[in-house]
């Protein structure tokens, strides 16, 4: 492959490994590609943030692709997960402490699949307070460090479908198929308020954004040159 060739536009499939950032990957491969051209710059990035605490697909444009980033984005994806119910957390996931914990004696598998119902189609959702959104030109999630508070703008998003696939108190797995502009840790968050028992998202994992598989990133000989060496 020629450096021409990246400039002109290639897409990165990547397996996004627990605890980096969605810039983190960005940054090697930006960085390992300038190193195997010699290029002083190249374009490099990605359509659709994964947080630290979640893995799978994040899908990497170079050159003139990353023009092709807002389309990607708006493709619709696929998660796995694990909410934990009965206790929350500030940032709805692990990268915090559990602050507040409820009773979860009421709750029956009937109830939390029932529950689910309620969550699909199209529904309002509120942003973490403790995400990337900005307000007034600032994160939310520098923000709430800060210990200011935000008043919050529901969006509307959709979801396509939410799949309960195992339960094992306090511990539920699931699959959820959504649109655009989703958070799963506002789901979880949601899911455990509705259940009247807290909740909070202890895995996540996008295994597909739109057409694009996480099982094809392993099949992906640019991941393997520039991003796995």
């Amino acid at each position: 492959m020629t450096s021409e060739e990246i400039q002109e536009g290639k897409i990165f499939l990547i397996d996004k490994p627990l605890d980096w950032t969605s810039f983190d990957v960005v940054n090697k491969i930006r960085w390992n590609i300038r190193k195997a051209y010699n290029l002083k710059k190249i374009k490099v990035g990605h359509a659709g943030t994964l947080d630290p605490k979640a893995t799978g697909l994040l899908i990497i444009c170079t050159g003139k692709f990353t023009k092709r980033i807002d389309e990607i984005q708006a493709e619709s994806k696929v998660y796995t997960g694990t909410i934990k119910l009965g206790v929350t957390t500030p940032t709805y996931d692990t990268e915090s402490e559990e602050n507040q914990t409820y009773s979860t004696n009421h709750i029956t598998e009937e109830l939390i699949h029932e529950t689910t119902r309620k969550f699909v189609g199209e529904i309002d959702q509120l942003p973490p307070a403790h995400s990337a959104v900005k307000v007034d030109g600032k994160r939310l999630y520098e923000l709430a460090r800060a210990g200011k508070e935000v008043e919050l703008k529901p969006r509307r998003i959709l979801i396509h479908e939410f799949r309960i696939t195992k339960i094992e108190m306090p511990f539920v797995e699931f699959e959820v198929h959504c649109g655009k502009g989703t958070y799963i840790r506002s789901l979880a968050h949601d899911f455990g308020r509705e259940l009247n028992s807290g909740g909070y998202l202890t895995t996540l994992r996008r295994t597909k954004i739109g057409e694009y598989s996480v099982e094809d990133a392993d099949n992906d000989p640019l991941e393997k040159k520039f991003f796995e060496d």
